[in-house]
């Protein structure tokens, strides 16, 4: 009987330390981050660093920041030169090819950094920088912070002074936020809708046990959604929207980024089985449903 006691609390002691290192991993995993230039209304993203010298300094100097922090980071110019010679950019619109180069960098956040450089000989240059961090995937904002700083000096020199004023609160931030994202999951939405034709509406009884189409799609949600956390907006006959549905950071298998994409193979699969056809549709970190 001591023996199996003994047994008993060196299980939970081993089960606990698990919980324990796998509670620090989440806390501790470290995002893959870009830095980029911000780009005003029809300014191209290829072209807006090469005629200025100080805004190359001062992207570098983020970067910087970052590498010192311990984070992986992608490098803006080096993706920027892949995608110049890229034939499949070449016809691309501006907005397009900010996009592609954001989702081709590996990356699972990007930075977007805005200079704002005042020179004055009378009064000393002036260097804002205004940072913002996205999560790639799902598009969320991460962090949001302005830095500024003045004196007589080069304007690399201010602008790594202004770096440095915001850059610590900045990373705190992002990384507090984005170790959220790692434990809790990134949050998409959801809409589900029919076809005009489709003979189906959320009323239809489908399946083995014949529960209406609202009911089957809601318990599938709750299965399948991350740590089962999901938020119905609302349903009709001719809808259903689910606004905040975790799905998870990694696929818990291989370790890969989990996608949008990759979920909504997971629900179109669903519907199927259950002799119910439909399209499916990602734009940004919304994912469309369209039942025929």
């Amino acid at each position: 009987m001591k023996f199996k006691k003994l047994l008993f609390i060196l299980f939970l002691a081993v089960a606990a330390h698990s919980l324990y290192a796998q509670q620090r991993e989440v806390k501790t995993i470290q995002p893959k981050i870009m830095v980029i230039p911000y780009t005003k209304e029809g300014e191209d993203i290829r072209t807006v660093l090469e005629d200025d010298v100080n805004k190359r300094v001062v992207l570098s100097k983020i970067k910087e920041a970052f590498d010192n922090r311990g984070y992986t980071t992608v490098d803006f110019t080096a993706r920027l030169k892949a995608a110049k010679s890229n034939a499949a950019f070449a016809g691309e619109n501006k907005t397009d090819v900010k996009a592609q180069i954001i989702q081709m960098s590996g990356a699972d956040i990007y930075v977007e950094s805005e200079m704002d450089i005042s020179l004055s000989s009378d009064y000393g240059n002036k260097v804002k920088i205004i940072m913002q961090a996205y999560e790639i995937s799902g598009g969320n904002s991460l962090s949001n912070k302005v830095g500024q700083s003045s004196s007589f000096a080069d304007v690399g020199t201010i602008g790594a002074k202004a770096v440095e004023n915001c850059i610590e609160d900045f990373l705190n931030t992002m990384q507090e936020k984005f170790s959220d994202v790692v434990e809790n999951g990134k949050s998409v939405m959801i809409q589900i809708g029919f076809d005009q034709n489709s003979s189906h509406t959320m009323s239809s009884a489908v399946g083995n046990q014949n529960l209406l189409l609202s009911d089957e799609i809601e318990l599938w949600m709750e299965q399948n959604a991350y740590k089962n956390n999901y938020h119905l907006q609302g349903t009709s006959d001719a809808e259903m929207i689910f606004d905040d549905v975790r799905i998870p950071l990694k696929d818990l298998r291989s370790g890969n980024n989990y996608t949008l994409t990759r979920f909504g193979l997971s629900m179109y699969q669903f519907l199927r089985s259950l002799g119910v056809d439909a399209k499916r549709d990602v734009k940004g970190n919304t994912l469309l449903i369209t039942i025929q």
